[in-house]
């Protein structure tokens, strides 16, 4: 059976080497009218290999062309070498299946409250609700089905798919992309005891997202109880991320899906913290810091330190305690062995 195939481009390897950069080994002419995965590209499609695991069965592969590392040789293969084979694949995923944009303008469907402004070449669509005093920069598309408060600002080239909700006075700055089913701006969990029953807090500050941020789809990102919760430049977040008030989030830092992190938590730059892990609230994860998947993180993380488990410990610590408890069993055995050996010994010393 043919493949299914998103509908794309066909072009040479030498525009496609023109566009990313790179040296063609072989045949810069053949043509090339999509992407796929090393196992199962054909003959009219580029993929790529990285890892010592796929370069060593380069000569396996059906592609017509693969990306390399630049110091690769000795295949009959035509190649493409490049400084990161990774990046160069996802810029040919962009340049092969361009996506289609939106046309310009607003939807007459689109309900839009008092004192808007909005920059050039901005596409808004049908049922999207702006509220009053909601400025909106150059290149921005905002997909069907949007909720925008009042007084919220979105910088240039920002994206944001449907049934997002951007609440009163957030700031979103350039180049963000806001995947569909994201909150940003709901309440900080804040209640104050009052004999059996809870008084709520007023959350009267803000969420603020720098430049070049990436949310996934269907996260939650709480306001702050005052000044704002943070998440700064080049920040990636996963799907079903939940990030709740006064959260600062380093620059260039990786939330994997379903991370919680609790209120007024600090995390540095270049964190990775994978999935389902959970962080307790008031700590600080410094820069560099990696955070294992189904991580309970209860104090602070020294800078650069690996840690897993629950509570944290250092990750090869984790993984001997771990391999112990996994023979907890056989240990329980001997040791009621040993227990009857020990009485015997006793009795026959009574």
């Amino acid at each position: 059976m043919e493949k299914d195939r998103l509908k794309s481009k066909i072009l040479t390897l030498t525009r496609i080497a023109d566009l990313v950069g790179g040296q063609i080994q072989g045949d810069g002419r053949v043509e090339l009218s999509g992407a796929a995965p090393f196992e199962t590209a054909a003959g009219d499609e580029i993929t790529y290999a990285e890892n010592a695991k796929l370069l060593r069965k380069i000569d396996a592969t059906d592609a017509g062309a693969v990306i390399v590392p630049k110091d690769f040789d000795g295949t009959g293969k035509t190649l493409l070498k490049v400084g990161n084979p990774k990046v160069a694949f996802a810029k040919v995923l962009e340049i092969l299946y361009p996506r289609k944009q939106p046309p310009n303008g607003i939807h007459p469907g689109a309900t839009i409250d008092q004192a808007f402004t909005c920059g050039k070449d901005v596409s808004i669509g049908p049922s999207v609700v702006i509220q009053d005093h909601v400025t909106v920069g150059d290149r921005v598309i905002i997909h069907p089905h949007v909720f925008i408060g009042a007084h919220v600002t979105i910088g240039d080239d920002t994206e944001v798919f449907p049934n997002v909700t951007i609440l009163d006075r957030c700031r979103i700055g350039n180049r963000v992309v806001i995947h569909a089913g994201t909150v940003i701006g709901s309440d900080g969990f804040g209640f104050a005891p009052e004999g059996e029953t809870y008084y709520k807090i007023p959350q009267v500050g803000i969420v603020q997202i720098d430049e070049d941020v990436e949310i996934g789809a269907c996260n939650t990102i709480d306001r702050a109880t005052f000044g704002k919760t943070w998440i700064q430049k080049g920040v990636k977040t996963d799907n079903l991320v939940m990030i709740a008030h006064n959260v600062t989030v380093g620059e260039n830092t990786i939330l994997v899906a379903q991370v919680g992190i609790s209120g007024s938590v600090t995390i540095g730059k270049h964190v990775i913290i994978a999935g389902q892990a959970g962080i307790a609230g008031h700590i600080t994860l410094e820069d560099g810091a990696i955070i294992g998947p189904q991580t309970g993180v209860v104090k602070s993380v020294a800078k650069n330190q690996v840690v897993s488990g629950t509570p944290e410990r250092p990750h090869r610590k984790n993984i001997r305690i771990q391999h112990i408890i996994a023979q907890l069993p056989e240990l329980k055995k001997t040791i009621e062995t040993l227990e009857k050996r020990l009485e015997q010994i006793e009795m026959k010393q009574s």
